[in-house]
């Protein structure tokens, strides 16, 4: 009988934590914790310690896994963020706000916009630099990551639309950012291993299209999936997002027969997104947040270059030129609507966020410079000083625009008497 209550009272206990992590602003507090953590960390005593942790390698070297824990962060642990992000991604174009094309082209054409100006602007900047333009990708990428975390910090009643823009857009962006770097940082892509890994998927999507839910049987597909995909040289993440796709979002049974209704989608978001949340994107912050600015001389140093230039300028003035310009041109000469909820400032917010660069930003200086050169060390300060940059205007503008939301809903919520929170405000709920 003890065991029993001791089991009861546990099970309640998790349920009740895994309910809490649901909350997107408890993730968010999270993972900004774990990042500010991370920089403080690298830039005191303990930064050889805290650097010491980070490159510590771990896994099987006889099959290529013998990684350090900040590429196991990066590169396994965000692929549960990427599932997670998959799945509601093609809920909301199978059944919610983009299953209107016209809605769906707009944030999708912004992801291109968003990494065509920062890369002209790096360019730009760079013109004088011998040997600084094959860094021209750097600000182009968006940290889906980070920035979903601080949009929903931000507030509760900033419209849905506006985070299903945001995460529509950094998803495309980030599945562009790895093909870029397939293309033009990757001095051998595995295509065969590529080509294996489609196995795997292919297995995963043959099961939760007959809605198996056993664990016993996704996960090693799921894993050697992952495995595949990062042994071809192709980011891992990706298998996250191809293996969310393939989960179906509604049951396939006929319209009021007694199985329709949500299908697996929905029941695997409730069931991951607490591990993503509170384990793998915390841990990946903590992991990737560390930048070591190298004192006073190297943050005065780095300031003098322009890398660091070009990374700033495009993180902050380019993502946002880039977003709402293209936004503005789909709207304006093609059929494309953006979600009547949304103003253009909201849109300026969403670009502004689009400029926390960080993971793939980082990755692509890397490659592009070479972990022990001064210019990696300089893109490291221009990432880390562009993102902080463009999240400070964005809490700006969209704190500014969730006190007029919130002014909306409490004169809908007076005229219309009644107490639940409008569907167009975001909600710090379950999902």
């Amino acid at each position: 009988m003890p065991n029993t209550v001791l089991g009861r009272g546990s099970w309640s206990e998790t349920s009740r934590i895994a309910a809490l992590l649901r909350q997107e602003t408890v993730g968010g507090f999270l993972l900004i914790g774990a990042a500010a953590l991370a920089i403080v960390l690298a830039n005191s005593g303990l930064g050889d310690a805290y650097a010491t942790l980070r490159d510590a390698r771990v896994g099987p070297e006889s099959l290529h896994l013998d990684l350090s824990l900040g590429t196991w962060a990066a590169d396994g642990l965000l692929a549960i963020f990427f599932f997670v992000a998959g799945l509601e991604l093609k809920r909301e174009l199978v059944a919610g706000d983009l299953r209107d094309p016209r809605r769906a082209a707009i944030p999708i054409v912004a992801a291109v916009g968003g990494m065509v100006v920062p890369a002209l602007i790096f360019v730009v900047v760079n013109l004088g630099t011998e040997g600084a333009l094959r860094g021209w990708a750097i600000p182009t990428a968006t940290d889906i990551a980070f920035a979903l975390a601080v949009l929903a910090v931000l507030g509760s009643f900033l419209p849905t639309a506006l985070r299903t823009f945001l995460l529509t857009l950094a998803i495309v962006d980030d599945l562009l950012a790895i093909v870029v770097i397939a293309f033009f940082y990757t001095d051998h892509l595995a295509i065969g291993w590529l080509a294996a890994a489609l196995v795997p998927i292919g297995l995963f999507a043959l099961l939760v299209q007959r809605r198996v839910r056993s664990a016993w049987l996704l996960l090693p597909l799921a894993l050697l999936a992952w495995a595949f995909v990062h042994a071809s040289g192709v980011h891992a993440t990706i298998a996250g997002v191809v293996l969310g796709f393939t989960v179906p979002v509604v049951r396939s049974a006929k319209a009021g027969g007694p199985d329709a209704g949500p299908g697996l989608a929905e029941h695997f978001e409730h069931l991951w997104r607490p591990v993503s949340a509170g384990v793998a994107v915390p841990i990946f912050a903590f992991f990737a947040a560390g930048v070591d600015v190298g004192g006073v001389s190297g943050f005065v140093d780095a300031n003098r270059s322009t890398i660091t230039y070009g990374i700033v300028l495009g993180l902050v003035v380019g993502k946002t030129v880039g977003i709402v310009g293209a936004t503005w041109l789909m709207a304006r000469f093609t059929h494309a609507r953006l979600d009547p909820t949304l103003g253009w400032i909201d849109v300026v917010g969403v670009g502004l966020l689009g400029g926390i660069g960080f993971t793939v930003s980082l990755l692509i200086g890397d490659l592009a410079y070479g972990l022990a050169s001064t210019w990696d060390d300089y893109v490291k300060i221009g990432v880390l000083e562009g993102s902080l940059l463009a999240a400070l205007l964005a809490t700006v503008v969209l704190r500014l625009r969730n006190r007029r939301y919130r002014r909306l809903y409490e004169e809908e919520s007076r005229d219309a008497d009644h107490d639940g929170i409008p569907d167009v405000y975001q909600r710090d709920d379950e999902g």
